[in-house]
């Protein structure tokens, strides 16, 4: 059984000296000497005789014995002793056939074979001699008695010199309570008992030992930093490791706890730290590839408009309605700009741009192309009733009606503003992987996807306004320039916003 426990090394022997010798002798066999530490009792303490040929085997042992003193005067007084003088102690006489190794009567056990005493022998001169280690303990646990049948006396029988009828019937337990609380100078100590009737301990400690080294023993060997003790029931100095796993760390030595939501443990599990923040980055693949993009539209719109700029007096650009064409190409641009602010890094100012421009390239455009396929289509509904020309069809009625269309957005925008003021986040769910330390948080702006839905709304419902439009004018003539890609353009858009949601 000592073998299944493995780092349980340290074994307490209350053994006889026969039972010492069987164990030390079965770690011998075992091929086992070095790897327990004896611990024995004062039933080894400094014995030679349980280790006498085991000495390999009990190699760093640790006893003990009572603290003892030689009483002074008691080795006089004993070797003194005589069979004429001691003959008050009954077993003295079996101690003198055991001593001096004779016989002093026919009823004696020693065999007959054994010498005749002569009643002459003298202890320490016939016979060795060495005063007993616990003599001391006698004479005061003998002295412990006698105060406190004396204090006892004192109590129950004031006006008598002995034992009156009370102490007599006082018991053992009144007793005992009276042994417990003497206290007086020994024959070498203070003797006193604490509560529990116990004496102060007092040992002496030898270790048999051929050289310094101090074997451990353990029952489980200490968890490693970032792991918790699950103790084994019924066994308070064994236990489990269980490491502190996911976004636990260590809080103490039986407890791991989990990290706040934007946490997560440091490298040994023993606090939390800030979980990483990240943002988009210009150098990433999903940044470079918009950025490219987006240049390659701004670009080809400038060399539009300069186009248009340049020939802005032209026959074929005033036809085209250049006013609402500028609106549209502003509106296309402003849909690439949004690019850049997508990736910019989120503060209170981007995120303002953001709201404010989301939706606002999409909703000047469509505005602009709204009210040019409402001014085909009232054009020749008109044309169909009489020769007079439609009200509003102007360039500056047509700005106006496209400055009211984007107006509402901008509404919309303001009292957004108002309602949410603009403000950053750090999203720490988008990137909350398994591994706790690839865990990263997101900073992004405070705009859910039902504000970007409603943003946008808008501008769809403008788009589907004029797609309806581009369907009633698509049986305009061949060279009226503009209603026909008009309402190829809005189809295929409508077509695209259907597949995205």
């Amino acid at each position: 059984m000592l073998l299944d426990t493995r780092y349980a090394r340290a074994v307490i022997l209350f053994a006889s000296d026969e039972d010492i010798r069987g164990i030390l002798n079965a770690s011998k066999r075992a091929d086992q000497v070095g790897h327990f530490l004896w611990i024995g009792s004062d039933s080894w303490g400094a014995k030679n005789s349980p280790i006498l040929q085991l000495e390999e085997a009990a190699v760093g042992a640790v006893t003990i014995l009572p603290k003892r003193a030689t009483i002074s005067g008691f080795d006089a007084y004993f070797t003194s002793r005589t069979l004429e003088n001691n003959r008050r102690n009954v077993w003295f006489a079996e101690y003198w056939e055991e001593n001096f190794n004779c016989k002093l009567m026919s009823s004696s056990k020693k065999d007959d074979s054994s010498r005749k005493c002569t009643g002459q022998e003298r202890i320490s001169i016939d016979s060795k001699y060495e005063q007993e280690g616990k003599v001391q303990f006698v004479i005061d646990a003998v002295y412990a008695m006698a105060h406190a049948l004396h204090n006892m006396q004192r109590d129950f029988c004031p006006e008598n010199s002995g034992i009156c009828a009370d102490m007599d019937l006082a018991g053992g337990k009144k007793l005992l309570k009276y042994i417990r609380s003497v206290s007086f100078n020994g024959s070498a100590v203070l003797v006193t008992f604490n509560r529990n009737g116990d004496a102060p301990g007092r040992y002496d400690l030898f270790q048999y030992q051929w050289s310094n080294d101090i074997p451990s023993s353990v029952c489980s060997l200490p968890c490693k930093t970032g792991e918790r003790k699950k103790v084994v029931k019924g066994m308070p100095c064994c236990w489990h490791c269980e490491p502190c796993d996911g976004y636990q760390y260590q809080y103490d030595e039986f407890t791991c706890k989990l990290c706040s939501y934007n946490m997560r443990p440091n490298a040994n599990r023993t606090a939390c730290q800030p979980i990483p923040i990240t943002k988009l980055e210009w150098s990433s693949p999903w940044a470079v590839i918009p950025v490219l993009l987006a240049m390659i539209g701004i670009t080809a719109t400038i060399l539009v408009m300069a186009t248009f700029v340049r020939y802005n007096d032209t026959p074929i650009v005033r036809a085209s309605g250049r006013e609402l064409s500028y609106v549209l190409l502003t509106g296309i641009f402003l849909c690439y700009i949004i690019t850049f602010l997508m990736i910019a890094k989120p503060d209170v100012g981007v995120c303002s741009f953001r709201r404010i421009f989301l939706g606002l390239g999409m909703c000047i455009s469509y505005a602009a192309l709204l009210t040019k396929t409402n001014r085909i289509y009232r054009i020749f509904e008109q044309g169909k009733k009489s020769v007079t020309a439609p009200r509003l069809i102007s360039p500056t009625s047509q700005l106006a009606i496209t400055s009211i269309l984007i107006s509402v957005q901008l509404m919309g925008v303001f009292i957004w503003f108002i309602v949410d003021p603009p403000n950053t986040i750090i999203d720490y769910e988008e990137q909350k992987t398994f591994n706790p330390f690839k865990a990263r948080g997101v900073l992004k702006c405070d705009i859910t996807d039902l504000q970007i839905i409603c943003s946008l709304g808008y501008s769809i419902l403008l788009m589907v306004t004029c797609t309806v439009y581009a369907i009633k004018t698509r049986g305009v003539p061949e060279n009226f320039n503009e209603a026909k890609p008009i309402g190829l353009m809005m189809k295929t858009q409508t077509h695209d916003e259907d597949s995205d949601s």
